[in-house]
């Protein structure tokens, strides 16, 4: 969940951001649509123009619909953006899905974006927030190998900080629910696949449709299992439409479909190995 907390106003929060920034000559920020990384997006572009370019890493663990949101958002707003193609799935530390998954999801980035950065000068900066501190997050490891930077952390951002600032300057994003990458629903220790990735993606997408438009389908058993997470209030009605839901996640791919009557509640794959975090 968001962390509630008192902090200064939103102008002296995004004043900071902006001063953060322009300590900056050129950035490539590693962007991927969600509302932490449109923050840094935006404003960097504010402040830098066109020396700052929002780079989307491209894969089968990012959705469809996350990609073209992505590309809707740059272009509304006149943000520089590129994609590149990550390799992760090439990647056997990574398809083998331990704990550490997103340390090498991560390393795939900074890989592809290595060569941009080079190319131009320019830093790599990520959207991670204050409250991402107390999550299981292999991946800081992998961005402060690398000497990527962190300007919300620095400007004193959390996750409520964000999603103020952002509403202040409009952001479609401001209450973009949290949305993270497909491989984050598979169960460690089961490879993660790109027919895997598709299957949760497919199946996500009919969850939606029948009105959900918060959701998770967890993985499980190498891929023939789905959980199907709602939000806890929303747990009544998708028992109602059980006929529905389990036609759609069965159309996806998967041979067994299943109701999480806990209801949704973000980085429940880390709690199930005894790990913080959201997902």
């Amino acid at each position: 969940m968001d962390t509630e907390r008192p902090g200064p106003p939103v102008s002296d929060l995004l004043d900071a951001l902006r001063a953060r920034l322009r300590t900056e000559s050129r950035l490539l920020v590693a962007y991927s649509g969600g509302v932490d990384s449109a923050l840094v997006a935006a404003v960097a572009a504010e402040v830098l123009g066109e020396r700052a370019v929002a780079v989307t890493a491209v894969s089968a663990s990012l959705p469809r619909s996350e990609r073209a949101a992505a590309r809707a958002f740059t272009a509304a707003r006149g943000i520089a953006h590129v994609e590149v193609a990550t390799d992760e799935l090439d990647r056997p530390e990574y398809v083998a899905n331990g704990g550490d998954r997103c340390y090498h999801c991560k390393s795939a980035l900074f890989d592809a974006l290595a060569p941009l950065a080079a190319i131009s000068g320019a830093r790599i900066a990520l959207g991670t927030n204050l409250d991402d501190l107390g999550d299981h997050r292999p991946g800081q490891r992998a961005a402060a190998e690398r000497g990527a930077i962190a300007p919300l952390l620095d400007a004193g951002f959390g996750k409520a900080e964000v999603r103020a600032v952002s509403a202040e300057l409009g952001l479609v994003t401001a209450e973009k629910p949290a949305a993270a990458c497909l491989a984050s629903r598979v169960a460690y220790g089961d490879p993660v696949t790109a027919e895997v990735l598709r299957k949760v993606e497919r199946a996500e997408e009919a969850v939606r449709a029948l009105g959900f438009a918060v959701c998770r389908v967890r993985t499980h058993g190498g891929g023939s299992v789905a959980r199907v997470e709602v939000p806890a209030a929303d747990v009544a009605r998708a028992a109602g439409l059980r006929a529905e839901l389990d036609a759609g996640v069965r159309a996806a791919g998967f041979d067994f479909c299943a109701l999480d009557m806990q209801g949704f509640a973000s980085g429940r794959m880390n709690v199930l190995l005894g790990m913080p975090g959201r997902a």
